[in-house]
Formats: C-alpha cells, sequence, structure tokens
C-alpha cells in the first residue's frame, strides 16, 4: 500500500488511518507504486479491502492466508463505479481461492457488488466467521455447508437470484440478522423459525405467497419486513411474539388477517386489499387477461425488470405499481426506472398547482406499447379538494408537459393513489390543480362554462377564431367571496417545462361572466368600490382594468369583454379597506414591520440564504432553520409597503459567484410581499486570495425607491428617504484548502470543518480519521446514518443535494453528525456502536485501533512531562462493547 494511504510505511499519529501494521488499503491506491515490504510487515494487519471495480484480484487473494494470517476483516467489494444508467457496476470477483479457509481469525467477510453465482467452498471453513455480506451478487443457491458457521451473527444476501433457501439454514444458533430482500423465494423452510437468536428478518420483495408457522417460534424477533410479497396469509402467532416492534406487510395480497395481527400497534398493512372479496384485476378494454401473469417487486429507488409478451405486475419502492396487459410489448423489453425527489429542473407547476408526489422515470422514454400500460402513483392527502382535482402529469415527446385522465382510489384511511393508462414511457408525477373547463371554438362561436361555479362563463361569437382553438378554464374560489377566473390557451407543441408562451388574441372581443361578491348586488353598489384585476400569478402583479373595458352590471353578474386570455379577479372594497387611502384596487397597500436574515450554511459557508420575513414570523423561521445554519440575529425591525423593493449587496471584497437574473451591479433585488417566502439562497465568492485567511465581509440591504402608485397619506408613514440602508450583517467565508487538496468546493460538496471528537483519556477522532471511515463506509452510508440517528429525510436531502457522488453523500452524512456532537461526551462510542448495529464491525473495531494508539500516545506524552508517575493507569472507557 502506499504510504499516504495509511499502509506499513505511513507514520504513526493518532490522526491517521489507524497506525502501523493495523490497515492495508486497496482499490484507494491507485498512481502509487507499492514498496517491497520486509516479509514479516503485513504480519499483523487485521483489516484489508480491496476495491473489485478496478483490481486483479485472484492473485492478491491467493497470497492472503499466507502474507496475512492475522486477517480479520476481509472486504472485497464492487459498487464504487456506475454504469451509464447510473446503477452500481458489479465487481470482477466471481470465485474464490480454496487456501482462503485457512484465515482462522477472520471474523468479517464482504463480497458484495460482486458477480457471484455461487457461493465458495470456502467460505464454509471460516469457523470464526460472524458476518457474511453477499448483497448485490447473481447467487441462485446458498450451500448447506453454511450450517457449519456456528459463529455467525448477520447474513445479507439481498439483491441476488435465489430461489430456494437451504434446508440446515436453522443449524445457526449466534445468527442475529438475516436479510433476504429481493430475490425469487416462493416459500422458506422450516428451519427459520427455529433459529434461536434470530431479532431480524428482512423477507421484502420476494414472491412468498405465505410465512411458515414455526416463525411465531422466534422468541427474540424484534423486526420483521415482509412487504412487497404475494402473501395472502401469516401465522396469527406473530402478534404474541414478546420482543417484536415492527410487522412490515405492505404491498401483499391479504384480504383477511387475525384480529390481534390487524389491530396490533407494530403492524404495517397499508397496501393490501382488506375486507375485499376476491376479483381479479381489471382487463384492458377487448382483451382478456393471461391466467398466470408474471409479479416483479422491487424495493429500491432505481431498478429494471423484464417484461414479456405475456404481460407482467410490477411493484416498485414507495408503493408504485405498474400492470402490462397480455400483448402490451411485443418482444421481450427491460425497463428501467427511478423514483426521484422533485426538482426544479423535474418539475411543472401552474400558478395553483401543489405537487403531491415522487417523481417516477420509466425508460425507455418516447416507445409506444401494443397496449396502454396501466400506472398507480402514491401521492399525499391534498389539503384542499373543492374546486380542485387530481391529476398525472407526464412529459410528452415534443418537450411539453400534458396531464392524464385520471382515477383517484383509496385504500384504506390513509392509501391514496392516482390511476391512468399510458401509451409509452417518460416521466409522471402526481398534482393537484384547479378543475379545468376545456372546450374546443369553431369558427362560429361556443360557449364554456365552469363547473366549480357555473356563474362564471365565457361567450365567444361568431368569426371569434380564423382556425379552430382549444381553450380551458380555471376557477378559484375565496373564501371571503372573491373570485378568481383564469383562462389561458395552450397552444400546440408546447415545449419545455416553463410557462406557456402568450395567447394570441382573437379576431372578436369574447365576453366575460362573473358573479358579483356576496351580499352585493348590482342595481345598489358603488360603481367606484367595484374594480376589475389583470393579472400576472408567476410576476405577483395585479393592474387595474376597469377603466379599460366596458364593464356591464346585471343584478347578480359583471359582464366585460376582452380580446385575449389571463387571469381576472374581481374585487369590490368596503369602507373598512379603504379608510380614506386607497382609492384604486392595486393601492390597498398595508404596513408591515419586517426584519432581514442572512444565514449561512454550516456545511457550506459559501452558501448563504437571504430572507426577508414579517416580524412575527422571525423567530419560528430561525428555529425551522437552525438546524443546516448558522448566523448572526436578524436586523432591526422596518416598517415596508406591501410591494415594496429592497436590495442585498454583498461589501468588503465578496462577491456574488455567478450572474443571476435578479442580480444588478453586484446587489440582489427583492420584492416583499406578505404571503411570500422571500427567500434566496446563492452563492459568495471573493477575489482575494483566501488560501492563507479568512475573508469577512457583510451583506448590506438597501430600500429601493418608493412605488409611484402609493399614495401620498401612506408615503408620509415611510421612514426614511428612497434608498435608505436598512441593515448590515455580517458573514465569513473559511480559508481555502491548500493548493492540490482533493476537498470539494463551494460547489463539489461540503466544506468540511475541523473536528475533534473525543477527549484526551478515550482518545480522539479527527477531520482525517472521519475521511477515513468515510472511504469504508461505501454503499450501506444510509443504514449508519439511521443508527447515529439521523432522521430519513435528512438522508434523503443529502442524496438530492449529492446525487451520483457516494463519495460526498458520505462524507455530508458523517460531517453532518459529528457537527451536533462536538463538545459532547460519549461522541465516539456512540459512532463504534451505530456502526456495529449496522453490521459494519470492521470499520468500528478499526477505530477502536485508533482510539487505542491515540490513549497510548497521550500516556507516554504525560510520562515525558512529568505529568504522571511511571505506574499510573490513565483508565480507559470500553466503546461499543460487542455482543
Amino acid at each position: 500500500t502506499c504510504p499516504a494511504r495509511g499502509g506499513p510505511s505511513a507514520p504513526a499519529g493518532a490522526g491517521g488511518g489507524g497506525g502501523p501494521g493495523r490497515r492495508a488499503g486497496g482499490g484507494r491506491g491507485r498512481g502509487c507504486r507499492p514498496r517491497p515490504p520486509r516479509p514479516d510487515a503485513l504480519l499483523p494487519v487485521e483489516f484489508l479491502r480491496l476495491d473489485a471495480n478496478q483490481e486483479p484480484l485472484l492473485p492478491a487473494l491467493d497470497a492472503l492466508p499466507g502474507a496475512l494470517p492475522a486477517l480479520r476483516s476481509l472486504v472485497v467489494k464492487g459498487g464504487h463505479l456506475r454504469d451509464e444508467a447510473g446503477a452500481y457496476r458489479r465487481g470482477s470477483l466471481t470465485s474464490l481461492p480454496p487456501d482462503l479457509g485457512r484465515l482462522a481469525h477472520l471474523v468479517h467477510l464482504d463480497l458484495s457488488f460482486n458477480s457471484l453465482t455461487a457461493l465458495p467452498a470456502c467460505v464454509a471453513q471460516l469457523g470464526r466467521l460472524s458476518s457474511l455480506l453477499l448483497a448485490h451478487n447473481l447467487l441462485e443457491e446458498l450451500p448447506e455447508g453454511l450450517a457449519r458457521l456456528r459463529a455467525l451473527t448477520f447474513l445479507s444476501a439481498m439483491r441476488n437470484r435465489l430461489r430456494a433457501l437451504p434446508p440446515g439454514l436453522g443449524a445457526l444458533p449466534a445468527l442475529r440478522a438475516l436479510d433476504l430482500a429481493e430475490n425469487r423465494l416462493e416459500a422458506l423452510p422450516p428451519d427459520v423459525g427455529r433459529l434461536p437468536n434470530l431479532a431480524h428478518l428482512n423477507l421484502a420483495g420476494n414472491r412468498l405467497r405465505s410465512l411458515p408457522d414455526t416463525l411465531a417460534e422466534l422468541r427474540w424477533l424484534r423486526e420483521l419486513v415482509a412487504h412487497s410479497n404475494a402473501l395472502e396469509s401469516v401465522p396469527a402467532g406473530l402478534a404474541r411474539l414478546p420482543r417484536l416492534e415492527r410487522l412490515d406487510l405492505r404491498d401483499n395480497r391479504l384480504r383477511a388477517l387475525p384480529p390481534e395481527i390487524r389491530d396490533a400497534p407494530f403492524a404495517l398493512l397499508r397496501g393490501n386489499p382488506l375486507g375485499e372479496p376476491e376479483s381479479p384485476p381489471p382487463d384492458p378494454p377487448g382483451r382478456p387477461e393471461a391466467p398466470e401473469m408474471a409479479a416483479h417487486f422491487l424495493g429500491s429507488d432505481t431498478d429494471s425488470f423484464p417484461v414479456t409478451p405475456r404481460g407482467c405486475r410490477v411493484t416498485l419502492g414507495r408503493g408504485v405499481r405498474l400492470c402490462f396487459p397480455p400483448g402490451a410489448a411485443p418482444t421481450p423489453t427491460r425497463v428501467r426506472y427511478r423514483l426521484l425527489p422533485p426538482g426544479p429542473r423535474l418539475v411543472h407547476l401552474e400558478p395553483h398547482d401543489v405537487l403531491l408526489s415522487d417523481v417516477l422515470e420509466l425508460q425507455p422514454h418516447g416507445v409506444p406499447f401494443q397496449q396502454e400500460v396501466r400506472l398507480w402513483l402514491p401521492f399525499a392527502c391534498p389539503r384542499a379538494s373543492r374546486g380542485r382535482e387530481v391529476v398525472v402529469r407526464t412529459l410528452g415527446d415534443g418537450g411539453g408537459w400534458s396531464d392524464l385522465e385520471t382515477e383517484v382510489e383509496r385504500e384504506g384511511s390513509e392509501g391514496l393513489w392516482a390511476s391512468c393508462r399510458v401509451p409509452h414511457f417518460s416521466w409522471f408525477l402526481v398534482v393537484s390543480r384547479l378543475v379545468e373547463n376545456r372546450c374546443r371554438v369553431p369558427r362560429g362561436g361556443t360557449l364554456l362554462y365552469s363547473t366549480v361555479d357555473p356563474g362564471v362563463r365565457v361567450t365567444f361569437p361568431p368569426g371569434v377564431t380564423a382556425e379552430p382553438r382549444q381553450v380551458r378554464m380555471q376557477v378559484r374560489g375565496e373564501p371571503d367571496g372573491e373570485r378568481r377566473a383564469g383562462r389561458r390557451r395552450r397552444p400546440p407543441g408546447l415545449s419545455g417545462p416553463g410557462p406557456p408562451p402568450p395567447s394570441p388574441p382573437f379576431l372578436r372581443p369574447v365576453r366575460v361572466q362573473l358573479p358579483l361578491p356576496p351580499g352585493v348586488r348590482g342595481l345598489t353598489l358603488d360603481r367606484s368600490r367595484l374594480h376589475l384585476l389583470h393579472g400576472d400569478p408567476r410576476g405577483h402583479t395585479w393592474d387595474d382594468v376597469t377603466d379599460q373595458v366596458r364593464l356591464e352590471l346585471t343584478h347578480l353578474y359583471a359582464l366585460f369583454e376582452v380580446s385575449h386570455f389571463s387571469w381576472y379577479w374581481l374585487w369590490y372594497t368596503t369602507k373598512t379597506c379603504i379608510g380614506g387611502i386607497a382609492r384604486k384596487v392595486y393601492e390597498r397597500l398595508r404596513l408591515y414591520r419586517v426584519n432581514f436574515i442572512a444565514l449561512q450554511r454550516k456545511r457550506d459557508p459559501e452558501q448563504v440564504l437571504l430572507q426577508c420575513v414579517p416580524n412575527h414570523k422571525v423567530d419560528p423561521t430561525l428555529r425551522k432553520l437552525q438546524g443546516r445554519y448558522r448566523g448572526p440575529e436578524p436586523s432591526d425591525i422596518v416598517d415596508m409597503f406591501e410591494g415594496e423593493q429592497f436590495f442585498a449587496a454583498f461589501e468588503r471584497g465578496i462577491d456574488i459567484d455567478s450572474d443571476r437574473p435578479d442580480c444588478e451591479a453586484g446587489r440582489i433585488s427583492f420584492v416583499f410581499y406578505s404571503h411570500l417566502k422571500n427567500m434566496k439562497e446563492i452563492y459568495v465568492s471573493t477575489e482575494r486570495d483566501r488560501q492563507g485567511q479568512d475573508v469577512k465581509g457583510q451583506v448590506s440591504f438597501y430600500r429601493g425607491a418608493v412605488p409611484a402608485a402609493v399614495p401620498e397619506e401612506a408615503a408620509r408613514q415611510r421612514k426614511g428617504p428612497d434608498s435608505l440602508w436598512l441593515a448590515t450583517l455580517p458573514i465569513k467565508l473559511p480559508k481555502l484548502r491548500p493548493a492540490g487538496g482533493e476537498g470539494p468546493g463551494p460547489r463539489g460538496g461540503p466544506v468540511l470543518p475541523p473536528l475533534d471528537l473525543g477527549d484526551e483519556e478515550s482518545g480522539y477522532l479527527t477531520q482525517a480519521n472521519l475521511l477515513t471511515v468515510a472511504g469504508r463506509v461505501g454503499p450501506d452510508w444510509q443504514t449508519v446514518g439511521l443508527a447515529l440517528g439521523l432522521s430519513f429525510r435528512q438522508l434523503e436531502r443529502i442524496r438530492y443535494n449529492y446525487p451520483g457522488n457516494l463519495d460526498l453523500q458520505i462524507q455530508s452524512m458523517l460531517f453532518s453528525w459529528a457537527e451536533g456532537q462536538e463538545g459532547q461526551p460519549g461522541a465516539v462510542g456512540r459512532l463504534v456502536r451505530a456502526l456495529e448495529e449496522s453490521q459494519r464491525r470492521d470499520v468500528a473495531d478499526e477505530i477502536r485501533a485508533v482510539l487505542a494508539l491515540g490513549r497510548h500516545k497521550y500516556r507516554d506524552s504525560l510520562r515525558r512531562t512529568g505529568l504522571a508517575p511511571e505506574e499510573a493507569a490513565v483508565p480507559q472507557e470500553p466503546l461499543g462493547a460487542t455482543g
């Protein structure tokens, strides 16, 4: 190994990778030529990690028994590279040398993400083996020789091709965790129920129709995961297991359950047809469904599955389901899918739309099927339903977004699915939108009315258009009686996720009818208080067009004519609203007391959040952001009008990193609206050389000119002249890493702060140690993060921030946890225990070795300086005691 990688010739140090002779690095050392070690230099090595994606493995594995007789942990993993579709690439390992069984001290063996089709016989000779990881291989069976591994406590064989289990599996007395998820198991042998110490059993994503009754004998079982199978029944005795904390039976075929399981608080049952009678699934019109249709159950967010001309049913992660009828695919086809969190480049929303689901991508894009494929997307229950509808939105071949005909299906009290039929694959998401009424406008004219409010009508006279047009109308009702009627033509060939282009004007005026507000009648109202607004919701601007149209009034309706479509709002003022100040609709300005906030992201100080919030929302906003951001207190309270503009400028050498559409002359402009977040998150940089020092600067907020439409009486309440300086808040950019460093920059990844976890007596873990740990964790980082106490939402956000970069995801997870633990006792012990709970005892043992070396050096330093007698012993605290 290379000296820089912490190998045998690396200098000793508490902040290194575990000290001399403790660890040998593998795939991370490309570009370094190893020095020939002394014959006995590698004898004490206990941990070895090899990269199965890059290295010739068999020659190195052949030499292991003789060169590393003390080896305790061996990791030979692939999954460090990705293919064109973004999936982890398998390693080249297809077998193991027979002499590997002579590693008498080996307790941890990780062969994940390789190409093993059968488990080599030498594995069954490792009598002390405690952890065996075989995930993401091509195994079709497990050998009966596994029963000889009497010390085995953890066995992971997820994501393989297992169709059955060996009968001797129940002869493993120490086994505590068994992971068989995402295989092809159709039945379990009764021996599984005779594992005396089994606490965690994962059977998700298989083809199981039933579970053996012997599972009710697992007295130590704490978690049983069996979602996404074909279960039709489960043993009633599972509810009587004394230590069971989680029973996951989601997305199965359970129609009836024993009452003790159905009412158990730890049972998860969503996605089952409980209480429904036996009935075949809906058939496409004109073609019966095949009696035996293949079923695929996949639990991950990224994968693929085959589709044959016979059709199939597919269940994906997070409850997404598909049904391919027979004949939909004329030839065998492999479909790839991805489930992604919503992002700005993926989601297309109209002004009043609400996103309700994740984003699903199905590939190959645009390839038509012979018959339509049925798609079910789970979605969150919308907060408002009156005047709204749920639709599935998809991206068409030409790049334009369109809404599909959608049915909403409810399962149980919480499960909601949006169902639609699709002829080809693309991007899909579920939105809640205002109810749309559409019609085709011929040359002879027509009438369009709203189903939400029949009083809203649009009359198209003859000769209104030279060619027939498709138009749509939406009506949004306000709780106080205000009404907005919106109509926008969606031209054919709409492209891109951006806003639609403006509609061309009609040849003749179109007559619009809007109901008057409740309690207002046309024969008695004051015309000076009635205003018609023409608005652009994207720009959040409304213009009073009352004087530009001929407004006719009946007893119940207001009628006017327009030449093009947009949003229209009929507004009637009252004496309490006017107050002697506002005479026009857009002059109804209110005075707010607001604060300006400048915060820096903890993991990336160059990312600065600027926000303007009303005074009463300052404390809740800071409490919500304090976990991710740090910064000064908010500025002084300022009186501002709704619609008023202010600017934020970075000074003292700190500038905006790149041009922005809302940036002019180094200033970012805001317009304050009480109902908006008024939030900008940008990167800042400096022209100074930050190699040697931190850079301190400030962000200053300036006031813009008074809006021209503000009445004089209101303008006098505004304190100070135009362009008034409002507040200055300090920020600081940390110095850059030395030249040649590999650390991520402001856009490449998180800035890793210097950390010292631990204390002098128990030992420290420095930044270098955490980076070493990050390099060892691999694709299991989310399991480690959950064991450390991070929430699933935090882990999803980390994965979204650094897509496709496994190293940055792991570093962000570890350092975000470490920042919250700095200065707290027992942090290192919590890290060690989390690694052990995640079945990564090899990394936990390496941390113990680092701490032991640090304690040894600490004792030596005390003796050298005379601060402790020679016979004094520093007490040691055990960290993460093993079971």
